[in-house]
């Protein structure tokens, strides 16, 4: 079971990599497509399915998916250890169905199981909750299968640059580290420093309460309008954070899905009025 599981997440490291739309660290989206954005699942299966469900990608060809922060919530063993890497062994394998047009990209709990930190969710580690989980399930094939895991949200890209002029990341750097952060990092190959803290992967994923002096800056250094994010916990699903910035959430009962089609320009009021309620879905 566990090669298995390894040549999975091999696979998945390499439908990652050559991605058509991929360049470098960011996938472009085409105008003759659209997408549904959804925000952090942290293991949450059930709005999963309603997001596949949505998307419907057998039957809508010229659709996109981007997904992002797959692990670090939901189930739990009989100890209490995160089982939120069965959702990521499910995410790879839609990935590897529709290799093109579903796209997962990095977040801050990715990093943080790359380099084997400390992160908390809810007031629990979740670094060693999962990674003890997967030692009870996998026993001594475990480090084989943690390492593979890695490698592969390794792979996944750092952001998203829709044809219309839409950004979408897991996060952007905060106000006390625009100094610090190096754009070049998206258009060559990822290193290891990269995700290590002040790395400019790393401080792509962490920053929260962005100035809007920092989001007009952002915006002229990626040549874009608007920005679509995770990371910051959403109550009610979504929240704008500024003159251009939206924030979605996907890992609770009040999770949130974006469709956009990428031939039309969007005002923020028309995303916002575009956002759909994961539990109005069937």
């Amino acid at each position: 079971m566990s090669q298995t599981v390894v040549n999975l997440l091999k696979a998945g490291v390499e439908a990652n990599t050559t991605d058509k739309y991929r360049k470098d660290n960011v996938v472009f989206l085409p105008a003759a497509d659209n997408v549904i954005i959804a925000g952090d699942l942290h293991g949450h299966r059930r709005n999963f399915e309603r997001i596949l469900a949505y998307a419907d990608l057998h039957n809508n060809r010229s659709r996109h998916l981007i997904l992002q922060e797959i692990i670090h919530g939901g189930p739990q063993d009989s100890e209490g250890g995160c089982l939120s890497y069965q959702l990521l062994f499910d995410v790879v394998r839609y990935k590897l169905d529709f290799p093109n047009r579903v796209h997962i990209i990095m977040g801050n709990h990715d990093i943080a199981f790359i380099n084997n930190k400390k992160v908390m969710r809810n007031g629990k580690e979740m670094n060693r909750s999962m990674r003890l989980a997967l030692d009870r399930e996998f026993g001594q094939s475990s480090p084989n299968v943690k390492l593979a895991i890695k490698q592969f949200l390794f792979s996944q890209p750092l952001a998203v640059n829709c044809d219309n002029r839409i950004w979408l990341s897991h996060s952007l750097p905060s106000d006390r580290y625009l100094g610090k952060f190096d754009q070049k990092v998206l258009y060559r190959q990822l290193k290891n420093e990269d995700v290590a803290r002040p790395g400019s992967a790393y401080l792509l994923t962490w920053g929260r309460k962005h100035s809007q002096s920092l989001l007009d800056s952002m915006a002229k250094l990626f040549d874009v309008d608007v920005f679509i994010l995770g990371h910051q916990s959403q109550e009610q699903g979504w929240g704008q954070a500024g003159e251009n910035l939206i924030v979605i959430a996907s890992d609770h009962n009040h999770g949130c899905l974006l469709p956009i089609n990428l031939a039309k320009s969007y005002t923020i009021k028309e995303l916002i009025g575009s956002i759909v309620m994961l539990s109005s879905i069937s």
